[in-house]
């Protein structure tokens, strides 16, 4: 059961840390290569600004994005601005999707995202607070995935492995991470290859931020995974 309550003061303490670590950037840095490739860092905080206002499409019952192009041209347009003007769309965004979600009161519907892909309305908060710390962490500013929230570290990893749950390009596989806790994923049939690491590991690998080099696999190679 999602609770929306929750994961939208957990967005707010996040929106917050990220917001505190990219005003200590200059103009100069935010125009610096950012952790993903091709993007820079003014790339990235342009993304979580139109993110936010795409999110409110979706509660609203609004395609999420016009089209894939026009998503794109968004973030090509407003990449190079200035620090001050990235963190003011970040922070007023944020604030306006607080708003609109405070104020939503149908969280049981269910809703469509990009590519036809649907979920639960009440889990839309916890989805963009993927958005926020993932990319707080693509921003390659100092916070990385092992000072990730241990709540959202392993409920991440959770929503990633049932993303790649049944699928059949997917060696079947169990992740175990260090403290034990463990989860499921990759195509039914066939052996299960065992995957054993720390928690921020397993979480770079299914989230495509590390190649799994720091991973333990047992029963056969590490699985191949789509793109997100």
């Amino acid at each position: 059961m999602n609770d929306h309550v929750h994961d939208l003061a957990l967005l707010s303490d996040a929106t917050s840390r990220l917001l505190a670590a990219a005003a200590t950037l200059d103009n100069a840095a935010v125009a610096e290569p950012s952790r993903l490739p091709g993007w820079s860092r003014g790339h990235v905080l342009a993304h979580l600004a139109r993110n936010a206002d795409a999110l409110q499409n979706v509660l609203a019952g609004r395609p999420m994005y016009v089209s894939a192009e026009a998503r794109d041209a968004d973030i090509e347009r407003d990449a190079p601005r200035p620090l001050d003007v990235q963190l003011d769309d970040v922070r007023t965004t944020a604030e306006d999707f607080g708003r609109t979600a405070e104020a939503y009161d149908d969280w049981s519907r269910t809703v469509e995202l990009r590519n036809g892909v649907k979920d639960a309305a009440s889990r839309i908060p916890f989805r963009r607070l993927i958005e926020i710390e993932l990319h707080h962490v693509d921003l390659g500013i100092g916070y990385e995935l092992e000072d990730l929230p241990e709540e959202f570290t392993g409920r991440e990893i959770a929503f990633l492995a049932d993303r790649f749950a049944g699928n059949a390009t997917v060696t079947a596989a169990t992740l175990t991470a260090a403290d034990g806790r463990q989860w499921s994923t990759g195509r039914k049939d066939g052996d299960a290859v065992t995957v054993t690491g720390a928690a921020a590991d397993l979480l770079g690998w299914l989230a495509g931020r590390r190649d799994g080099g720091a991973l333990s696999v047992t029963g056969g190679a590490l699985p191949v995974l789509p793109p997100l």
